[in-house]
């Protein structure tokens, strides 16, 4: 099979050609036919997860058929259709897993992290963490569905908004394209903030009925003329650009933060006290949460906006994501 490989950390992806895997106990081999390209796969190209081996092929966006069985399997079939996402398996004895709580696991395992994901035409996965590729989706489009689509969905439908709540998207990229659509699918005001206007025809066409220039605007003004927003879903990957946000919190509002920024928020208590907002994170999900996902984007017309490229072009779409030039996602077909 073919595959693309980081030999070592900050090196370029190197063409292989490999045994096609056996699975063991438990596990299943994937065909892979599609794999979205994450801004997480920087993690394995650079080193910056404890632990990795290497060489490894990074993906953790990864539609495909099911191929082959490993014994004990008797959940899936061969020819299923079904994909894998962040959540690649869990040791069912931490706290955490004990409770039910998987994706909390302490010994948690990624696909491309701890074991070779999608840049590669078959992988392994343990059979547990398969979700269901319903036949309304392509490959193409489920596969950053099991990434970028479960961290926005799943953020939205546990931020305690109800149907004609005001939502807020701060982003128009990656996630924040499927947040706005899963929004307005869910029934929310849906309101998209980004910087300048270049984004508002495509922001209202996928689903949002206000727009706001972070960049000419007060966001927290505009955000308080609607009432003030009960959840503002923060996709971005910048704290201080975060921030402006919290002053446009309802009563009660909530800033969800699903970009992972290293840069703090600030976050003043004397100013949040009164108005009881708070502010969380959230994870992506289990492999029942990505069915979910999948399932609620098929029925709704959810879809991501999408750039395909063949598996030996793998380092040009790595750097096109990386670079930000993607619109909105990469994904490497077989």
């Amino acid at each position: 099979m073919r595959a693309m490989l980081v030999r070592s950390p900050q090196t370029p992806f190197e063409s292989a050609v490999l045994p096609i895997p056996e699975p063991g106990p438990g596990e299943v081999r994937l065909r892979v036919r599609a794999c979205g390209i994450c801004h997480s796969d920087m993690l394995t190209v650079f080193g910056a997860w404890p632990g990795i081996a290497y060489p490894r092929a990074p993906g953790h966006e990864v539609a495909g058929t099911v191929d082959a069985l490993g014994s004990g399997v008797t959940t899936v079939e061969v020819g299923a259709r079904a994909g894998v996402g962040w959540h690649g398996g869990h040791d069912g004895t931490c706290r955490s897993c004990m409770r039910g709580d998987f994706i909390t696991c302490k010994k948690a395992r990624i696909p491309g992290i701890s074991y070779d994901g999608g840049y590669s035409e078959y992988m392994i996965a343990p059979a547990n963490v398969l979700a269901p590729i319903p036949d309304a989706l392509s490959f193409e489009e489920a596969a950053p569905l099991l990434c970028a689509g479960i961290t926005t969905y799943n953020a939205l439908r546990h931020s305690g908004a109800r149907a004609g709540d005001v939502v807020a998207v701060l982003g128009v990229g990656g996630l924040g394209h499927l947040g706005i659509q899963y929004a307005r699918a869910m029934g929310f005001a849906t309101i998209a903030i980004a910087r300048g206007r270049d984004k508002e025809e495509l922001a209202r066409k996928l689903g949002a009925t206000d727009y706001i220039d972070s960049q000419n605007e007060d966001v927290a003004e505009r955000l308080q003329a609607h009432g003030g927003a009960n959840v503002v879903l923060s996709t971005i990957t910048s704290g201080k650009a975060t921030t402006p946000v919290l002053g446009g919190l309802a009563i009660d509002g909530k800033l969800l933060v699903v970009g992972a920024s290293m840069d703090p928020i600030d976050f003043v208590a004397a100013r949040a006290i009164g108005s009881r907002i708070s502010v969380q994170a959230w994870p992506s999900g289990t492999a029942a949460d990505s069915a979910d996902t999948l399932r609620f984007s098929a029925q709704s017309g959810v879809r991501p906006m999408i750039e395909t490229m063949p598996l030996e072009r793998a380092q040009e779409a790595y750097d096109k994501m990386m670079s930000g030039a993607a619109r909105f996602r990469m994904v490497l077909t077989m």
